[in-house]
């Protein structure tokens, strides 16, 4: 199948009313809902205004810094933020769910400038705004909203890290990444990972690493037929390797 999927794949710009569905018309069935894929890697609830966003790891120039890492350009908070900003204007979400790991240690949600607080501030004003425990961090407390460790919504349950037999789940924590090959070159791009049971968010932080959609890791929790949406206008929606319907 993998042989197929590259030669697929080889071709994929050109095909692209065949391989791929633009934003509009890219849903995740589960569970009798339907979910959007959004572009940016946020996941959007129609029948419930709920935008649902994972591992935004605010804070993680702050953190290598003070760990005596590798400098990089302080400025992810802000890119970050300008995303979610635009999609929650775009979809008019009512509530907001960040799925875990929104910031990138303890001590980095203590250290967003004022201006970054208010601006986090004003995009909670009048909707509800939910913050998932991570493993990285317990949620961000010094911070309005409320707090869980998972939230049962309907049918669906979110969670930060995917449970090998829940079902209607939608979790992060993976940052899967899908690598594909387009006319002889690597592509490597975000994605969601999705089955008839779950959901698996690409990390929506502007300085968060990947891993691959082949992993053990990922491969042990979905199941036959398994597909994923490559992040990009229009979302693309491919076979997971490895997980064939058959």
């Amino acid at each position: 199948m993998a042989g197929a999927l590259l030669i697929a794949l080889a071709i994929l710009p050109r095909i692209g009313h065949e391989r791929s569905m633009n934003t509009q018309e890219c849903t995740i069935p589960i569970q009798g809902e339907d979910l959007r894929p959004l572009p940016s890697g946020a996941l959007f609830w129609p029948a419930r205004g709920i935008l649902c966003v994972s591992d935004l790891h605010l804070g993680k120039s702050d953190r290598i810094a003070r760990r005596g890492g590798t400098l990089l350009p302080p400025y992810e908070t802000r890119d970050t933020l300008t995303r979610l900003e635009a999609d929650i204007a775009r979809t008019q979400a009512e509530t907001v769910i960040c799925l875990g790991d929104s910031f990138d240690d303890c001590a980095a949600a203590d250290s967003l400038d004022d201006d970054e607080v208010i601006w986090i501030t004003r995009l909670q004003a009048g909707r509800r705004w939910i913050w998932i425990e991570g493993n990285h961090d317990p949620g961000p407390l010094s911070l309005a909203g409320t707090h869980l460790v998972e939230l049962h919504e309907g049918p669906l349950r979110f969670r930060h890290i995917a449970q090998a037999d829940a079902s209607g789940e939608i979790s992060g924590h993976y940052h899967p990444k899908a690598e594909i090959s387009v006319r002889g070159r690597l592509v490597r791009r975000r994605c969601f990972l999705f089955d008839a049971d779950r959901v698996i968010l690409p990390a929506f932080g502007t300085y968060t690493g990947g891993l691959r959609w082949t992993a053990p890791e990922l491969q042990s929790l979905m199941g036959r037929g398994s597909q994923a949406a490559l992040l990009g206008d229009p979302v693309r929606v491919l076979p997971v390797p490895g997980c064939s319907s058959g």
